[in-house]
């Protein structure tokens, strides 16, 4: 039987299979940066390090394609990179160095043409929707380094969602101590932003690293945090917008997640032990699911986002009776919104922190720098997460 490749696969086969040829060729003549103690790379001489992080916080990537005309580094989170351009020295190997950087998870990966490509040196990665990306961490945060205290466990967790009859995958962090006790936990639903997987408020969020530093230092409670996949495609948005449109992921939620984390672990099922939060794309899921179903969570934050379409129409007659049911506003004990400056939605957070202050609602808002980035959203978490289960 003959399989037919597409030119976009046959096109990246063909660059992969030169940069590895051309990696090991690039070992046997000498390569510009060799890995501490003098490890090689195959049967050829020192390998390169990519990425490289040096103590003032520059990073170096490299990559390893002589044949190829021009290499990119794509990194959107990277202050002032974008698509940069990437030199070839002799041995045919490309670089880029950017910086200094503050202390975070970056992704990225190499542009050969069109065709995105992983870093063949780096094993960290991080899903998204619909690709790939490779990672950096730039080390010097005082609470998202991996430090020298108790950690939690992240398990990749498959259950069947008859809601969209297939199986679906969500990551689940259980605090330090959940396997060798009896305890209950109160539970965190936390939802990542559009093009994004249930793997990336680990991978590069960072979230396991960032509650296991304020559950040492005592700043929060112990808690699961779940953290979903938030399309139910490939494309689109889980079926959120629209008065007509299905909306499958918040189906999947109700139905699927909740049951799912209630029986398969130790936590209470009261609204006191629950807390949703989301950024962007998951913000605005955090408010559809929230306000449809508010006597079941204590706990709401909303990081770059707001009601799409100012809260007007559908969204608000389908909520209406839990938005104007005064019993529910005095067990929802956080309603916190936060947005950079420069972000591109702080006009939707203004307009959705005043549609509910017009409901009866006290959301606190807080403003920080910058824009629509990790950067933001990981000290977003950090804030947030200490608001959680108070006594």
């Amino acid at each position: 039987m003959m399989i037919r490749k597409s030119p976009r696969a046959a096109l990246l086969a063909a660059l992969l299979l030169t940069s590895v040829c051309s990696a090991q060729q690039a070992g046997r003549e000498g390569a510009p940066t060799t890995r501490p103690g003098g490890m090689r790379g195959g049967r050829g001489g020192p390998r390169i390090v990519s990425p490289q992080v040096s103590a003032d916080r520059l990073v170096t990537f490299r990559f390893t394609a002589p044949d190829a005309p021009s290499v990119r580094l794509e990194a959107g989170d990277i202050p002032g990179v974008g698509r940069g351009e990437m030199t070839k020295n002799d041995s045919g190997v490309w670089e880029l160095t950017v910086g200094p950087l503050k202390p975070g998870a970056y992704r990225y990966h190499f542009l050969l043409g069109q065709v995105p490509v992983v870093d063949p040196r780096s094993p960290a990665v991080s899903l998204s929707n619909n690709i790939t990306w490779s990672v950096v961490v730039v080390p010097g945060s005082d609470f998202m380094d991996e430090t020298d205290v108790p950690h939690g466990a992240v398990a990749t967790v498959y259950y069947e969602s008859k809601s969209l009859n297939r199986s679906r995958r969500m990551h689940v962090y259980t605090p330090p101590g959940y396997e060798s006790g009896q305890e209950k936990y109160p539970v965190f639903y936390l939802l990542h932003g559009a093009g994004d997987s249930d793997d990336s408020w680990t991978s590069v969020g960072r979230a396991n690293f960032i509650l296991d530093n304020l559950i040492a230092q005592k700043k929060a409670r112990p808690m699961l945090v779940v953290m979903p996949a938030g399309h139910t495609s490939e494309t689109g948005f889980g079926g959120r917008r629209g008065a007509n449109v299905r909306d499958e992921f918040g189906e999947d939620f109700v139905n699927n997640i909740m049951p799912y984390i209630e029986s398969h672990y130790r936590v209470p099922t009261d609204r006191p032990s629950r807390a949703i939060a989301g950024l962007s794309m998951g913000g605005g899921q955090t408010l559809a699911i929230a306000f449809s179903h508010l006597d079941q969570f204590a706990y709401v934050g909303v990081f770059s986002s707001g009601i799409f379409g100012g809260g007007k129409g559908a969204w608000e007659d389908a909520r209406g009776k839990m938005l104007d049911d005064p019993s529910l506003k005095p067990g929802l004990k956080v309603l916190w919104f936060s947005t950079g400056a420069d972000d591109r939605l702080i006009s939707t957070s203004h307009a959705t922190v005043e549609f509910l202050k017009s409901h009866g609602f006290n959301p606190v808002f807080v403003e920080s720098t910058g824009g629509h980035v990790w950067i933001n959203w990981r000290d977003y978490l950090n804030e947030f997460a200490p608001m959680l289960f108070k006594e």
